[in-house]
């Protein structure tokens, strides 16, 4: 019997220099790796509402949330599955600041990104939504 399926937003935010905006998870899943800022959906909330919360809550920064970018799925480690919708946001104020459950928040410029210890999955449907160039091996 599958688990339940958790409902929980992302935020895909570039600056004008085309870097991305990521945070440093600081509790599971994926503690110490790099993801796009997000979270759970609370009860009674709207997607829109919990991608502005989960942001300023990571990262100190309000955002204006756009377009659904994608969709997807990832295992939870209680077997739950994280059903997580992707929005396009921009930046409307205050200052970048690592919070609540990030230790670190930055931008990084698309070339860095395959050099960071990033959630499994996450430049694989960066890359597929068009958000960053295809990386090539570098063997």
């Amino acid at each position: 019997m599958a688990g339940p399926r958790v409902p929980c937003v992302g935020a895909v935010i570039l600056d004008d220099d085309g870097r991305l905006l990521l945070i440093r998870r600081g509790r599971p899943p994926g503690v110490g790796l790099w993801s796009l800022p997000g979270g759970r959906v609370e009860a009674g909330e709207s997607d829109p509402g919990a991608v502005a919360r989960e942001v300023a809550e990571e990262t100190g920064l309000w955002v204006s949330v756009g377009r659904l970018l994608g969709t997807v799925e990832r295992p939870g480690p209680s077997g739950e599955t994280y059903v997580i919708r992707d929005y396009v946001c921009s930046v409307v104020g205050e200052t970048l600041r690592a919070g609540d459950d990030a230790t670190d928040a930055r931008w990084v410029a698309p070339a860095d990104l395959p050099r960071l210890p990033t959630t499994p999955g996450l430049l694989e449907a960066l890359t597929g939504w068009g958000v960053i160039p295809l990386q090539r091996d570098e063997r």
